[in-house]
């Protein structure tokens, strides 16, 4: 399994760190990983794997709520999809 992760909010401390340890609670590897601060606006973008199958609905719930807890948007999709969306 192989997924996009983004997370956009204002920039606050802790944000990377949080969304590292949530990704690692879940058993998904980071892959590759990619954060800027624009202004005051954080955004990140994470490609993120498992060996295992995983319920996209239950991780899109989890970070939705974990988001929440650090007032930042944070989605997950396959990477499948992703790159569907984007290729032309």
């Amino acid at each position: 399994m192989k997924a996009i992760i983004t997370v956009v909010g204002k920039d606050k401390s802790g944000i990377v760190a949080g969304v590292s340890g949530k990704i690692a609670e879940l058993g998904l590897n980071i892959d590759d990983i990619s954060q800027t601060v624009l202004d005051e606006y954080f955004t990140m973008m994470a490609v993120v794997s498992s060996d295992e199958k995983q319920d996209f609905t239950y991780l899109r719930n989890e970070f939705e709520s974990f988001g929440q807890t650090l007032n930042v948007k944070i989605n997950i999709q396959s990477a499948a999809i992703f790159e569907a969306m984007y290729n032309i």
